[in-house]
């Protein structure tokens, strides 16, 4: 991808040069960063099936810096600000608070929250398809050729993901998150965050082939973060109300729709691989004005809590804000990325299964999101 990427931006970069040249020589055409990661190793794997890594950094709120990174995987080279440098004509970029990345159907979904939009683009070249309108969107996924958008507008926005148009809305309850399919339900996490204290407490379960709700599983306050296991679990992160209820992780039982555990321990987002789910917390205290911050691993199909964690040599004190993770499907890696002051460029961090540091690179600002760039995309 990335030699005919490079050569392809070589001649983008000077055609918009080109263009400008004769209008105002103060302004300068965009760039990337491309740099090898140092001591980049990814191992032998006999049927790879994905080749990179999008990274999608959310920037700071009103910062208007937003941005996309890639990661060549066979390669080793990182690539920052792809998004900009394909996309010249776009004058502000990518926008405000990158909030979730996905690829279905030949399209990248870019969810980007704050400046009310989807970026449709194409996953090969990160080249604009089309921006679609969702008022405050915050996660999206996908159900027999449709996405589905939270919105803090209270719905689901349902996108027609032939023709990019908006087909239907959806009710949920007040400032829906993190959503999960689970057969032809869809679960959503709702929030309430913006209404502290009151907040709400629900997960509304919806059947997707009619697009009604069926029911509201009672959970816990400030939902966010959702994890379907292998074996039909759904696990449900509780952000607390940062005094004195704790943020506290729960189990639903998405074949009978009703909470069957609870796990009292701080859970701030949640990766489930095969038969584990690797979790981070960074919990937020209003009456000591500090975050706790915590690592932990789940044995999905005992539902027991494993008593290590998956950083074991001592890097998790290096990192300053858990800000995103994921593993890799081929290598079983974990990347964990470090937010740190919420100004500054992050971190990407990659662990190996044993949970031994392999490499790091920089970011753009607060680095959250991820999606993997399959063989055949």
């Amino acid at each position: 991808m990335y030699g005919n990427l490079f050569n392809r931006l070589s001649v983008i970069t000077l055609g918009f040069a080109l263009l400008i040249a004769g209008c105002r020589k103060d302004i300068q055409p965009p760039q990337v960063d491309l740099t090898q990661i140092e001591g980049y190793t990814r191992g032998k794997v006999d049927a790879p099936t994905v080749r990179g890594l999008y990274v999608l950094n959310e920037g700071n709120m009103n910062q208007n810096k937003s941005s996309l990174d890639y990661l060549d995987l066979n390669t080793g080279l990182f690539t920052r600000n792809i998004f900009e440098a394909y996309n010249p004509e776009i004058t502000k970029g990518l926008g405000d608070v990158g909030n979730d990345i996905q690829i279905y159907g030949g399209k990248m979904y870019i969810v980007v929250n704050n400046s009310n939009k989807v970026e449709v683009v194409d996953p090969a070249t990160a080249i604009r398809i089309k921006e679609l309108d969702v008022w405050q969107c915050r996660y999206v996924v996908f159900y027999k050729d449709h996405a589905y958008i939270t919105s803090n507008g209270n719905y689901i926005s349902v996108i027609d993901t032939a023709t990019l148009t908006e087909t239907a809305r959806i009710p949920t309850g007040r400032n829906p998150e993190q959503m999960a399919i689970a057969g032809n339900k869809l679960y959503v996490a709702n929030s309430g965050g913006y209404s502290p204290p009151n907040y709400e407490r629900t997960v509304s379960v919806i059947n997707l082939d009619t697009r009604q709700e069926l029911k509201r599983i009672d959970v816990a306050i400030n939902l966010d973060r959702l994890a379907l296991d292998p074996y039909g679990d759904l696990y449900v992160t509780s952000r607390g109300d940062y005094y004195t209820v704790p943020s506290r992780m729960f189990v639903i039982d998405t074949h009978a729709d009703t909470v069957k555990k609870r796990f009292d321990f701080a859970a701030s987002n949640i990766v489930i691989h095969k038969d584990i789910a690797y979790i981070y917390a960074v919990a937020w205290s209003y009456i000591t004005h500090s975050n706790t911050i915590s690592y932990a691993m789940i044995d999905v199909k005992a539902d027991t809590l494993l008593h290590t964690s998956f950083i074991t040599d001592g890097t998790e004190k290096q990192i300053v804000i858990p800000y995103g993770i994921l593993v890799d499907p081929d290598t079983e890696d974990i990347y964990v990325t470090d937010a740190l002051d919420y100004l500054s460029p992050g971190i990407l961090y990659c662990f190996d299964k044993s949970g031994k540091k392999k490499w790091s690179v920089e970011t753009g600002d607060i680095p959250g999101h991820f999606v993997f760039l399959k063989n055949h995309q």
